[in-house]
């Protein structure tokens, strides 16, 4: 809706262009009128105006004078002269002023809508223009960003061709020989939680909020331009940019603002985070080099001494393949094959002890371990049997598809991490062999019948099978009438009363042969079943 306001020194001519006007069809809220050109450049001041329609004779400010400051001072502001006398001065301060319409009086009906609809026509084109210029504006603004994370992208990834892209060196600073650069590598360690905990598990939005402060912490001495890792969501690419700086003083200045925003990070968002800074540039096109000096700083921190945030420019050899791992895979499934889940995990606890007493253990180390882990444990399922759609096989994210958190920001919360996955995969093994074998309660029976000696526990049976205690021992009872441990003892009673009807063994062999641990054990455990002790026993026969 547009506003129009009438500049004219009489009222009858301000009247019959109210009535004569199409104001609703032409879109008009509201009509104003002035009596002179200073009274009309107050309400021009004052509130917005759209059209003017203006009276070239009046006293104090005449239309030609008030054309000549309208021109100044708003000249976007369309007019409409109204004149009594066709006068050249005039039409010649109109066509300077690029009036719309020139309407001689007195006004007609037709003259007078005509030239308004003129005027709204000229307004509605250039709403048009100015939106599909904002439009292009903040298409651009939203644009800007994605295209330099693009180049800087294909910078690192060492893709990037200078003369293809030319043209939009200047977005990143390029251009500018005194210009001076280095990449930073963010790692959130505990991002899981804190995106569930405060931004509603949206990673996008936490990956702006985070990368806004780095941005503008940053921003004290560098200019800083923030994106997310294509390849790890919990990790973040700051390029920092700074004029006619030294190295050193780009490396001190970069190790001290980082410190700053990990601390804000931490203080004001809950985040735990480290940073790696890499080796500061002259060229955009060393960009690489310095992310990967970075990266290999963020891999170079041991994870054994990490308490909180941490900031390092200090860079590290590549991380090499961990020898306890790929040694101990086949024990791994030789333990799971027998159904000895806790010598799997005692393998495993073995592993993380030696690691723990070590003077390090890195970040990339326990990065590498940990994916290492998966590859053999889900080659292991699945040769096991396991379903390939109950594995994490082609997972971006191998531990959230097993229903866990892969933050860790301690050794202690890796170790658990890592004992939380296997128990994962043991479960899924658990479930594929129980369904794939038959059980038969017998089998038990049958065991214990040839293996009365061993040290029988129920454990065995339940890690073999992959079934509960409780179900075992109730299944047991049914079938038998007896548990486990009694149907044991009572093998070994028989079995003991054989052996002692035979006068060439001794009680001490006896014992040995039954798994007692030693006589006076078995002479107990005899006496306790048929309130005879062994020797009375083999007296009895004897005499008998």
């Amino acid at each position: 809706m547009y506003r129009v306001l009438i500049i004219d020194d009489e009222e009858p001519l301000r009247e019959a262009i109210r009535i004569l006007g199409d104001w609703k069809g032409l879109g008009v809220s509201e009509v104003l009128e002035a009596t002179d050109g200073k009274r009309g450049l107050e309400l021009i001041a004052q509130q917005p105006i759209d059209l003017v329609m203006v009276d070239m004779k009046m006293p104090g400010m005449s239309g030609a004078e008030l054309l000549q400051v309208l021109e100044r001072d708003y000249p976007d502001l369309p007019a409409i002269v109204i004149s009594g006398y066709n006068d050249f001065e005039y039409t010649r301060q109109a066509i300077r002023s690029k009036v719309v319409d020139y309407l001689l009086k007195p006004i007609n009906r037709h003259d007078l809508n005509a030239a308004l609809r003129k005027a709204v026509d000229l307004l509605e084109a250039r709403r048009v223009r100015e939106s599909e210029f904002i439009n292009r504006n903040i298409t651009l603004n939203m644009s800007l960003p994605k295209l330099k994370e693009k180049m800087y992208l294909s910078i690192i990834d060492r893709s990037f061709r200078s003369q293809t892209n030319e043209a939009f060196l200047p977005l990143i600073g390029a251009d500018d020989p005194d210009n001076r650069f280095a990449a930073v590598v963010l790692r959130m360690l505990n991002m899981e939680q804190v995106r569930q905990a405060r931004f509603h598990s949206d990673v996008d939005l936490l990956h702006f909020a985070v990368g806004n402060m780095l941005n503008e912490i940053a921003g004290e001495y560098f200019q800083a331009f923030s994106f997310a890792s294509p390849k790890q969501d919990r990790e973040l690419i700051v390029i920092l940019t700074m004029k006619g700086a030294y190295q050193e003083d780009i490396a001190y200045r970069s190790l001290h603002q980082m410190n700053k925003a990990l601390a804000a990070l931490q203080d004001l968002l809950g985040i735990v985070a480290v940073a790696g800074i890499g080796t500061p540039c002259s060229s955009i096109m060393e960009i690489a080099n310095s992310y990967e000096m970075a990266k290999a700083a963020i891999n170079g921190i041991n994870l054994l001494k990490l308490k909180g945030y941490f900031v390092t420019n200090t860079a590290q050899k590549p991380v090499q393949e961990n020898p306890l791992i790929s040694g101990r895979i086949q024990l791994f499934r030789a333990a799971i094959e027998a159904g000895n889940t806790a010598g799997a995990r005692s393998i495993l606890s073995e592993a993380l002890k030696r690691w723990s007493s070590g003077e390090a253990f890195t970040l990339g180390e326990a990065e590498q371990t940990l994916n290492r882990c998966i590859v053999l444990l889900n080659d292991m399922s699945l040769e096991l049997g396991v379903p390939r759609e109950k594995l994490p096989l082609m997972e971006e994210h191998p531990i959230r598809f097993m229903g866990l958190s892969d933050d860790f920001t301690s050794f202690e919360q890796f170790s658990q991490m890592l004992d939380e996955a296997l128990s994962f995969y043991l479960e899924q093994i658990r479930l594929t062999q129980s369904a794939n074998r038959p059980f038969e309660i017998g089998d038990i029976k049958a065991y214990i019948d040839n293996r009365y000696y061993e040290d029988i526990k129920i454990s065995m049976f339940a890690d073999k099978y992959f079934l509960s205690r409780e179900y075992i021992m109730k299944l047991f009872k049914q079938q038998f009438g007896c548990g486990i441990h009694e149907y044991v003892q009572r093998i070994r009673m028989a079995k003991a009363k054989e052996l002692l009807d035979d006068p060439s063994l001794k009680i001490q062999d006896i014992s040995e042969m039954l798994g007692y641990k030693d006589k006076n054990y078995f002479s107990k455990a005899f006496r306790n079943y048929f309130s005879i002790s062994p020797t009375e026993y083999r007296t009895a026969r004897k005499e008998g």
